[in-house]
């Protein structure tokens, strides 16, 4: 399993904006599930549209998978995202919990990370509502 494992942490690392849907189609289950906090999509055709949209929509999109632990068939991969986008780099960090099946492909990948804080926050009116919010309820 670690194998695998580690085989999926290196694809997540390498993928680039001109690799294929064939690349894709080695890592994932035909019927694969994608989930992060924006959107969940079954199927190698809407996994690669997500990524694909990604690369569109983010200059120098890459992850850096810091940490990796596996159980029987699901892996945690604890990652950074890093991009550049409006003139500058960013970059946040997140986990994704990675189901494979029996012939070793990905069945399942949710990535867990926090929307608010790295992505609604950053938006000119809704930030400035969403950090006032925050700074009431925190202690």
């Amino acid at each position: 399993m670690d194998l695998h494992v580690k085989e999926y942490a290196r694809f997540f690392e390498n993928l680039r904006a001109d690799d294929g849907i064939e690349h894709y189609k080695n890592i994932f289950a035909k019927d694969a599930i994608f989930e992060d906090p924006f959107q969940r999509v079954q199927g190698i055709e809407a996994i690669y549209k997500v990524f694909e949209h990604m690369f569109t929509s983010l200059q120098e999109a890459k992850f850096k998978v810091l940490e990796i632990v596996c159980g029987e068939n699901i892996a945690y991969l604890k990652w950074k995202f890093i991009f550049y986008r409006d003139a500058q780099y960013s970059s946040f960090e997140g986990v994704s919990r990675v189901v494979f099946d029996e012939n070793q492909k990905v069945l399942s990948h949710i990535d867990y990370w926090d929307a608010a804080q790295n992505v609604y926050e950053k938006i000119p009116l809704l930030g400035s509502v969403l950090r006032y919010i925050k700074g009431k309820i925190s202690a």
